[in-house]
């Protein structure tokens, strides 16, 4: 039998695919499992021709499933003449090597999969980077299966086959790649801190959205922030993270910024590579954990989360789990849950038809009251411009003309802006909250 010889890695639009989920202990208790990843199989575009599940207590070193079930999945692969099997579990780079020689068709695990997801979604330069250094270091470990056909020619004693020279070449080569890439993700990261020392400075509250994939995230960031981002109901739809400067409602100015969705079990070379940009998470002031309210499994679900949020170091930030998708309950009204020390907690709402947003924005409001300054401002007549700029920085709960043509305002402010206001001429303070 000719042995099969990888030519490629990533996965291409409409291939022919089996997919084989195994059941072992570990996964038995996780209820969507089966369901998330034949989403994400048609997320890539995969043409799925059958799917079969095999069920496991103990793995096997050479195939991980038993051989019973290796023939019967190649006798299927000849006859439905396929092209791709993917399987729902972890594979060594042996067991990947040992599977495509008998089934000779290009085999996959969850996490390739998933990295080509990301691959196919990657938009920004950032986001483009950070997906390749993951699977160059995914592909570092698998190297050897691209080369068996090379690897068969080697020569004697004391001679090097070229499958063994263009081994050591192409690792010399991804080697190389992924320090030149991990420089160029410096000067990103540099200039990313750079935008964040100016927040800081300027004492903007962060506030970032967080959830598992298809929570509905993108679609609620476009909401507050009138932003373009692409949304769609599928897996990953969006990687990138997108930062914008809002306008809060009884709030002021923030910053808001959108991150990667999260699945279970996230391969650790995603979680490295994107740990930069999952640090606007680490560093934010309130995090919104969305959530999809209308899913049967949104339990595991927020417990994946948490769990990668611990996993990153943001699990003492102040959270407010946020219930979406609310349009999709039958006879459900927005809310708002508070705990007993009266602190919002949860609020239900629909980012798609902006049910319940107003109440978002009150708990919002109550969380960043402590980075905020509440004051009553007295502009004279030549400074009423600077009420445009109040507009633009911060909130304007009430305002008013006096006798003298003076305008009263009574505001919601940054303690930083606050004191750049007073120094401006025909500015004058007459009472302030939440002093700093």
């Amino acid at each position: 039998m000719e042995l099969f010889d990888r030519q490629k890695d990533a996965v291409g639009q409409g291939e022919r695919t089996l997919l084989v989920y195994v059941q072992t202990p570990a996964v038995r208790n996780i209820h969507n499992a089966k369901s998330e990843f034949r989403e994400l199989a048609e997320s890539s575009g995969l043409n799925i021709i059958e799917a079969i599940q095999v069920n496991r207590n103990s793995t096997l070193a050479q195939y991980y499933i038993g051989t019973g079930k290796v023939d019967e999945i190649a006798q299927m692969v000849q006859a439905l003449k396929l092209d791709l099997v993917i399987f729902s579990a972890e594979l060594s780079p042996s067991q990947e090597r040992n599977l495509e020689k008998t089934l000779e068709c290009q085999v996959m695990d969850r996490t390739g999969l998933i990295l080509d997801i990301f691959a196919l979604r990657a938009n920004s330069f950032e986001g483009k980077l950070q997906v390749e250094l993951a699977q160059l270091r995914h592909l570092s470990t698998r190297l050897v299966r691209g080369w068996t056909h090379l690897e068969r020619q080697k020569g004697g004693i004391g001679m090097r086959g070229p499958g063994e020279t263009q081994l050591e070449t192409d690792k010399r080569l991804i080697a190389v790649r992924i320090k030149n890439i991990t420089k160029r993700l410096e000067k990103v990261h540099k200039q990313r801190d750079l935008g964040r020392k100016s927040r800081i400075k300027n004492e903007l509250p962060m506030i970032a959205l967080a959830g598992y994939t298809n929570a509905g995230k993108s679609t609620l960031f476009n909401t507050l922030t009138d932003a373009q981002v692409f949304a769609n109901d599928q897996l990953f739809a969006t990687l990138d993270a997108t930062i914008r400067r809002v306008i809060l409602p009884a709030s002021g100015e923030a910053v808001i910024a959108d991150t990667v969705g999260f699945i279970q079990d996230l391969p650790h070379d995603l979680v490295d590579a994107f740990k930069s940009t999952l640090e606007e998470t680490k560093r934010a002031n309130v995090l919104l954990h969305i959530v999809d309210a209308a899913d049967e499994y949104n339990i595991e679900k927020i417990g994946q989360v948490e769990k990668i949020i611990n996993e990153i170091g943001a699990s003492k930030i102040p959270s407010i789990l946020v219930m979406n998708k609310i349009d999709c309950l039958e006879n459900f009204k927005p809310r708002i849950d508070k705990d007993e020390s009266g602190r919002v907690y949860r609020v239900w709402i629909s980012s798609k038809t902006g049910a319940g947003i107003d109440l978002l924005y009150q708990a919002l409001a109550q969380q960043l009251s402590g980075m905020m300054t509440r004051a009553r401002i007295e502009l004279d007549v030549m400074s009423a411009y600077i009420r445009s700029e109040i507009h633009n920085i911060g909130y304007i709960h009430t305002e008013k003309v006096d006798d003298f043509g003076r305008w009263i305002l009574e505001i919601n402010v940054t303690h930083h802006y606050l004191s750049k206001l007073l120094n401006k001429k025909g500015v004058k303070l007459l009472w302030e909250q939440n002093p700093k």
